[in-house]
């Protein structure tokens, strides 16, 4: 089994202190830093924007997983790169051209790729697949941290990777929403290499021991 990486979502952080957050989450060892982009219309929450992404960027050599839970994120893909973004993913319904999209954040020189919602058809995407870098499966709605784990996004992300390898794509699988000490082993059974933790890790007694417990040694 491949290695697992824990991705802390900072959207359950010290909003008055995401340096600290970010700063927390090296020194408990997670992998990835994942920022939670919202902008109050594709989904109904607002969060931070490009100024946070690029303030996070001269703090952390971590790679910065930026999801873009926005309409149109084709008008500002360009500007998060130039933030620190090394990692750009997104919506595809919520995208004017979702192909055209991926293909701007390639050209851009980081890693591109779409997320699906637990509502949203994926076979209707899968033929993006070939120019992604990386496939976010929701395993709760977007658009809110602390939700939990929808179970039937487990046969998701097993679809998921079941087109993954009919395409003949080492691709890996992300996984955000609901991820517990106690489910993280059937994500990753399911086909998950990243996983995306938020308030399990944040408001952990011991984060550091939480991450060592998500990423597992025995699966």
């Amino acid at each position: 089994m491949n290695k697992v990486f824990i991705a802390p979502s900072i959207l359950s952080g010290d909003f008055a202190n995401m340096g600290k957050a970010v700063k927390d989450l090296e020194k408990w060892g997670g992998d990835i830093v994942h920022c939670d982009v919202m902008d109050g219309v594709y989904v109904k929450n607002l969060t931070f924007g490009m100024p946070m992404i690029k303030a996070l960027r001269k703090i952390t050599d971590k790679t910065l997983d930026v999801h873009l839970m926005i309409t149109k994120p084709e008008r500002y893909v360009e500007e998060f790169v130039e933030c620190g973004a090394d990692i750009v993913t997104f919506h595809p319904e919520a995208s004017q051209d979702a192909l055209a999209t991926l293909q701007k954040i390639k050209s851009l020189g980081v890693k591109c790729g779409i997320v699906f919602n637990p509502d949203v058809d994926i076979d209707k995407y899968s033929h993006l697949f070939k120019y992604c870098d990386i496939i976010l499966v929701m395993s709760v709605f977007a658009g809110l941290g602390g939700q939990k784990f929808i179970d039937y996004c487990l046969d998701r992300i097993k679809y998921v990777k079941q087109l993954l390898d009919e395409q003949n794509l080492d691709i890996p699988i992300e996984v955000d929403g609901g991820i517990t000490e106690e489910n993280a082993s059937k994500v990753v059974e399911a086909g998950a290499s990243i996983l995306v933790a938020g308030s399990t890790v944040y408001n952990s007694k011991n984060p550091k021991k939480t991450i060592e417990k998500l990423r597992g040694t025995n699966y």
